[in-house]
């Protein structure tokens, strides 16, 4: 078998074992090491990868951001490496409270105080994220409240027009007021992003007492298309999440009974409530440039309870 070998060009006798056995392909050759190129390439996917994955370095303003929802998605853009504006309106203690929490494991926060529903106030929180941060690279449009519970026969013009306000005009006019920014951010960062918070009300009618709080974040998600469409030449996404029944926030403290919360759990086909992180999750997702492609969309977060 030996004299087989060497009639095949294999120096068997000059070499050790595993040499020979990587002559036959039995055992892989050693690479050859990487050009310089080759390694400054990897170094930079790399380093695109990582500052991809982290937000590093990003721009973002989370309306409603010191509680709730807001809180859980304020504090991961920060963990990602975000700079975050934390909005505000009432929760002034909670605001500065997290921001102080954020600074203390090297986070950069700011907090801006505004009622939405006045433009004067939309502009000073616009005016004030372009001080403090220079532009945006993403743009969270957390605020909103179901006001109350009211069925047909209880609604009014006054209460209509107060659900609105909060939900749908106050989004419009904050990223109105925000576009400037939102385009510096898509120049000097390949892109920007827009993510709205709706809710499976606006999918589903929500529960009874539910109808204006319903058709306004119904207006969310096609407000969301709109712009999509209309911004997408600017390199700016806008996309929606639509939150299920998440515990652990105030909306559902202060507008939902514990014999409700449990039925409600009950046709969850995951088992569970949701959690705020879930959601929160979900937002880092879209503003990060892994949503690169994806813009219009809504991304149901509900356990399995809406198949869109």
């Amino acid at each position: 078998m030996l004299k087989a070998l060497a009639r095949f060009g294999i120096p068997w006798k000059s070499q050790t074992p595993l040499q020979f056995l990587k002559e036959l392909g039995i055992l892989p050759k050693a690479a050859s090491p990487p050009s310089a190129a080759d390694a400054a390439g990897s170094r930079h996917a790399r380093d695109r990868r990582d500052a991809v994955n982290t937000l590093l370095g990003k721009k973002a303003l989370v309306t409603g951001g010191a509680s709730g929802l807001g809180e859980a998605v304020t504090r991961e853009l920060a963990a990602l490496g975000a700079e975050v504006v934390i909005h505000f309106r009432s929760s002034e203690g909670a605001a500065l409270k997290l921001k102080a929490d954020l600074e203390a494991v090297g986070a950069k926060a700011h907090t801006v105080r505004a009622d939405l529903t006045e433009e004067p106030q939309i502009k000073h929180l616009l005016e004030e994220t372009r001080r403090l941060v220079g532009r945006l690279d993403c743009l969270v449009n957390n605020a909103g409240d179901l006001v109350g519970r009211r069925r047909l026969s209880e609604l009014n013009p006054a209460f209509l027009e107060a659900v609105l306000k909060v939900n749908v005009h106050s989004l419009i006019g904050v990223t109105r007021h925000a576009l400037p920014l939102l385009e510096e951010g898509a120049l000097r960062g390949g892109g920007a992003s827009v993510v709205n918070l709706a809710s499976l009300a606006g999918r589903k009618g929500g529960h009874p007492g539910s109808l204006a709080y319903a058709a306004a974040k119904g207006a969310v998600l096609t407000v969301t298309r709109a712009l999509s469409a209309e911004l997408a030449d600017r390199g700016i996404r806008v996309n929606a999440v639509a939150p299920g029944f998440i515990l652990g926030t105030r909306f559902h403290a202060v507008h939902t009974t514990r014999e409700s919360a449990e039925q409600t759990i009950a046709g969850i086909p995951l088992g569970r409530a949701g959690t705020p992180e879930d959601v929160g999750r979900v937002v880092a997702f879209l503003c990060s440039e892994y949503n690169g492609f994806m813009t219009g969309a809504t991304v149901d977060i509900n356990g399995g309870v809406y198949c869109a």
